[in-house]
């Protein structure tokens, strides 16, 4: 998996579908608070009149000489939930991003949030 640190290198390069269809580029990486591990990403979607930034798993994702690939389709990726570019992330929102792709989810011990921008 990657390390929070290099793959912070890679924001604002392509983000990617399996088939190489550019999804848009990445805004930001979400650690799991439980693990410290890189999770999930931000991608910044949209038309320029109307970006958001948009959530997907890390998990199965590769780097490539300039993107990063993702495991998920496009189509999936564009309809999953996202925030405001200035916005936040509300705990109670994190359940719906997981659910989006098929991803258990459970709070921290102490329910805390489970997701932690980096």
């Amino acid at each position: 998996m990657f390390q929070a640190g290099d793959i912070r290198e890679w924001r604002a390069h392509d983000v990617v579908d399996p088939q190489g269809r550019r999804i848009g580029s990445l805004e930001a990486i979400y650690v799991d608070t439980a693990t410290d591990e890189p999770c999930f990403a931000t991608v910044l979607t949209g038309l320029p009149t109307r970006r958001r930034l948009t959530f997907v798993p890390l998990a199965g994702a590769t780097v490539g000489p300039g993107y990063l690939r993702v495991a998920h389709e496009k189509d999936l990726v564009k309809r999953a939930p996202a925030i405001d570019t200035d916005g936040e992330l509300p705990a109670k929102d994190e359940p719906e991003i997981f659910a989006h792709y098929d991803i258990a989810y459970s709070p921290g011990s102490d329910g805390e949030r489970r997701l932690a921008r980096r």
